[in-house]
């Protein structure tokens, strides 16, 4: 019994042993950890790292050493192309000093446009569009740059004008095929006839005029007439002018081989005599023939047109179309 009561107490020591030793790891290893998380916090405190630097800032401005990029010009696709004419410089001086105009030109007898050729001082151009045969206008804008209009043509394929552009006036053909809602640069002479400041354009070329202060203007394909106070100069190409005595016009437009005329003054119209005259082989003894009489005001600035039978007139304020060459209104 004593041999058994000897073992017991040998076996409880020895598990005593074991308990001991095994706490005395786990303390072992708590210390272990201990110290780890000692060492890892310190390692993230800012004391041992220096003080952190400011986060960057970003901004659109430029920095004072910077040099500033220039912006891009505007694409020139949102204003109209230009063409200068050759021959032809133009001042906005001069431009001034030109007697405001009217312009008309027609497509049909319901289309046509209208436009008061103004002075490059004052800018206050004005271009309008109907298609109801004078009904009603539409205002046509032109461009920021455009000072006066100097000579205007429509077709049907769209309309061309010389325009006075920028703050030099330069003379400027451009072209619109949609109503003038968009230009380009037009060939010269698209716009027919011009008369200037600095003189007359035909074909897109300067060349002097055949009176001190020319009224009305066409260009042809083969020939060109100039409406001056007692006369109208015709001539041939670039040939010599030939004075033909004809008081009185204060417009012209052609119709085929002959010319049709917007006379005043004359005593068996009272008001605006529409006549014509051979376009062709002119003389010094070539006459005008009267067609008929549209009850007018013959002291107000008068433009005519004509596309086939219809003959358009703009007189003062008002515009009236016969559709039989101008023999009834």
């Amino acid at each position: 019994m004593a041999r058994d009561r000897g073992t017991r107490s040998l076996g409880g020591a020895l598990r005593r042993n074991t308990l001991i030793g095994v706490a005395v790891v786990i303390v072992a290893l708590v210390v272990i950890d201990v110290v780890l998380v000692a060492l890892a916090l310190g390692r993230t405190d800012p004391a041992t790292t220096g003080t952190p630097r400011p986060a960057p800032t970003y901004s659109s401005e430029p920095s004072d050493d910077a040099t500033a990029t220039p912006s891009p010009t505007p694409s020139a696709s949102a204003t109209p192309s230009t063409s200068a004419t050759p021959g032809a410089g133009g001042t906005a001086q001069g431009a001034s000093s030109i007697p405001a105009r009217h312009l008309l030109s027609a497509v049909d007898g319901r289309e046509a446009w209208r436009a008061s050729s103004a002075s490059c001082s004052a800018a206050d151009v004005v271009l309008e569009h109907t298609v109801d045969a004078g009904t009603t206008w539409q205002p046509v804008a032109l461009g920021p740059d455009v000072r006066a209009l100097w000579g205007m043509r429509a077709t049907t394929s769209g309309l061309s004008i010389l325009a006075a552009v920028g703050d030099g006036c330069a003379p400027t053909e451009r072209t619109s095929v949609d109503d003038g809602a968009t230009w380009k640069a037009a060939t010269a002479g698209a716009a027919g006839a011009a008369i200037t400041p600095d003189g007359l354009l035909l074909n897109g070329v300067a060349v002097p005029t055949p009176c001190p202060e020319p009224i009305d203007a066409f260009q042809g394909v083969r020939s060109a007439i100039v409406v001056c106070d007692t006369t109208v100069q015709w001539r041939a190409g670039t040939g010599a002018w030939v004075s033909v005595p004809l008081a009185g016009v204060r417009g012209v437009a052609v119709n085929d081989a002959s010319y049709t005329l917007a006379r005043v003054g004359v005593p068996e119209c009272q008001g605006v005599q529409i006549a014509t005259m051979s376009a062709v082989g002119v003389t010094p003894a070539t006459t005008a023939k009267a067609v008929g009489c549209e009850p007018a005001d013959d002291g107000a600035q008068i433009a005519i047109d004509r596309a086939g039978v219809n003959v358009w007139t703009w007189v003062g304020d008002a515009v009236a179309v016969s559709t039989d060459g101008g023999a009834t209104w």
